[in-house]
Formats: C-alpha cells, sequence, structure tokens
C-alpha cells in the first residue's frame, strides 16, 4: 500500500499507521484463514485502500467508531468517483467484511456497520472440525518428522487452550504450569487470562520443554518463548500456520484448517459437551459475550440423534 502524502507533507497520522496494521492483518486473515485466492484477495485490498486514503486525507476523526454521517459521506465520495453501481455495492461489502473483521478481532463493537446491506457472505458460522478429526490431526506429527515434539505440542497446545495463533507463539516458559495443568495467555489490549491445559496437552509440552526445545537451545542460545524455530528463534504467526497446513494437508484437510479453526474447534466443542457460556468466554478472552455466542450453534447431527433418542416418536 502506498502512503497518501509526498515527502514534503507532514507524516501520516497516527490512526492511518493503525489502519494499515489492521488492513494487513485484514489482508492475512482473508488468504491464510479464509483461504481466498489471491486475486479475490486483492480485489478487497484495492477496495480498502480507496478507503484508507480517504480516512487519511482527514474525512474520518475515528476509523475504530464510524458514525452514520461517516458512512453516508463515504458512499458520497464513492459516487465522486464515477464508479459503476455494481462497484460501490463491492466497495460497501469490502467495508462490511473488514470491519466484521475488527469486531471478530475484538478491535471495534461498532455495529454502524450493520445498516448497510448485509451481504451473504459472512452468514456462514465458523469453520469447525470434528473430534475424529482433530484427534487425527493431533496424532498427525510423527518420530520420523524433523520437530514432531514440538509440533505435537504445538498442535495439542492450540487445541486445549483454544488460544489464538499470536497467544501461542507469544507464550513463555515462565507463563507455562504444568504442574499446576494451566497456562497464563497475553490477549487484545495486554489482557491476561488463565486456561486449564489437559493431561495429552501437559504429556506433549514435558515431552517438548525437555528433550527437543533442550536440543534447540543447547545449540543455539537461550530464548524465553516455550515454541522456538530450528534456529532458536521464536515461532512467528506465518510459521505456526505453515505448520498447521503441513499436518491438515497430511490427513487431508488442508483446504479447510488454519490455527483459527483451533480456536472455533475448542469452543464449540466445549458448548456442544455443555460447558457455561460464560466459561467459554472467559477461556476465550472474549470481552463480550455476543462474539462468543457465535459458536453456540450444534452439530446438527448430535441434535437430530438426541431427538433420535429421546423423543418419544423419533
Amino acid at each position: 500500500m502506498t502512503t497518501p502524502h509526498t515527502s514534503s507533507a507532514p507524516p501520516p497520522r497516527p490512526e492511518w499507521l493503525e489502519l494499515a496494521e489492521d488492513l494487513r492483518a485484514f489482508r492475512h486473515y482473508l488468504k491464510a484463514e479464509r483461504g481466498m485466492s489471491e486475486n479475490t484477495v486483492l480485489a478487497y485490498g484495492r477496495d480498502l485502500d480507496r478507503f484508507s486514503n480517504w480516512f487519511a486525507a482527514g474525512n474520518m476523526r475515528d476509523y475504530l467508531k464510524p458514525t452514520l454521517a461517516d458512512l453516508a459521506d463515504y458512499l458520497a465520495f464513492l459516487r465522486t468517483e464515477q464508479l459503476a453501481s455494481s462497484s460501490i455495492a463491492r466497495n460497501v461489502v469490502s467495508l462490511r467484511m473488514f470491519y466484521r473483521f475488527l469486531k471478530l478481532e475484538e478491535r471495534t463493537t461498532s455495529t454502524t456497520l450493520n445498516l448497510l446491506s448485509s451481504p451473504t457472505l459472512w452468514e456462514r458460522v465458523p469453520k469447525v472440525m470434528s473430534q475424529t478429526q482433530i484427534e487425527a490431526l493431533l496424532r498427525s506429527p510423527q518420530p520420523g518428522d524433523p520437530f514432531y515434539l514440538r509440533d505435537r505440542a504445538l498442535l495439542e497446545t492450540l487445541y486445549a487452550t483454544g488460544c489464538r495463533a499470536s497467544e501461542v507463539v507469544n507464550l513463555g516458559l515462565s507463563d507455562v504450569h504444568l504442574d499446576s495443568a494451566f497456562c497464563k495467555c497475553t490477549g487484545k489490549g495486554n489482557k491476561q487470562r488463565i486456561v486449564p491445559l489437559g493431561k495429552a496437552a501437559i504429556t506433549a509440552l514435558r515431552s517438548y520443554i525437555g528433550e527437543q526445545r533442550a536440543e534447540i537451545v543447547a545449540a543455539s542460545g537461550q530464548c524465553q518463548n516455550v515454541f522456538l524455530s530450528r534456529t532458536g528463534k521464536p515461532l512467528t504467526r506465518m510459521i505456526l500456520w505453515k505448520i498447521v497446513k503441513k499436518y491438515a494437508k497430511r490427513i487431508g484437510v488442508a483446504g479447510k484448517v488454519s490455527p483459527h479453526t483451533f480456536r472455533h474447534s475448542f469452543a464449540t466443542h466445549l458448548l456442544s459437551g455443555g460447558a457455561d457460556l460464560r466459561a467459554v468466554q472467559e477461556m476465550l478472552g472474549h470481552a463480550s459475550i455476543a462474539t462468543t455466542q457465535i459458536y453456540t450453534h450444534v452439530d446438527a447431527e448430535r441434535l437430530k440423534a438426541m431427538h433420535r433418542r429421546f423423543h418419544p416418536r423419533g
């Protein structure tokens, strides 16, 4: 994205730099988490570059709290660009998708965008793996894989905690308390929360930290992050994504699984098993319970099976 100012102009507002970072995260989300094609991501990017440049020109005070007046002004601006009606509609869809992403990431709580025409693109519930698929994926790292102890511990931690990718790669050794069966995660706004660890995750973490991680550190020097690359540096979100895709491909679900899928599956499996919504909200680190409620959908087949079992006419 090019900056909308010349070398003689004043530096961009901090809010524009923040928007630029959110747009980069959104592009990565579309490609990595939603599996959209490069051309589709570029198309949405072009639409949102137009919005970014409009914002940078001082036409909007706070993009995280859009007002009806802001939206009306932006729609008026799109018309002055002499765009076709279909192009304006596509720009609106792009903007709604971006704000939907910001809301899912708890960057904004604004519902103003809901007043615009609602696209069907976001009607789907999050992708969730079945428990059988999860089990297969957790078993997929094998001794023949170069870092299978790390990868197994990584996958187990993702599913055991429901943590975001950034929270997992940023876990420090001091955050993991295996004897007490919990870890301390740092989420949005540097808010910390305690998340329980199950027996399988604890076993996998003990093996990795005591064996493979110790070998990596001995060869490369000290690092306080739990999950390390082969060079001893902390894993990045992109490397984590590649690791997940590698093992997802191995079990035949590559196009459907990303690190965030573990979070969706964690929440859905807990709720379908009878967990309290507020408890799940706390474990996920959601500021609003409305965000957690998206996971209250229950597998239709499970409901049908319960109906057949317990209803007198089932």
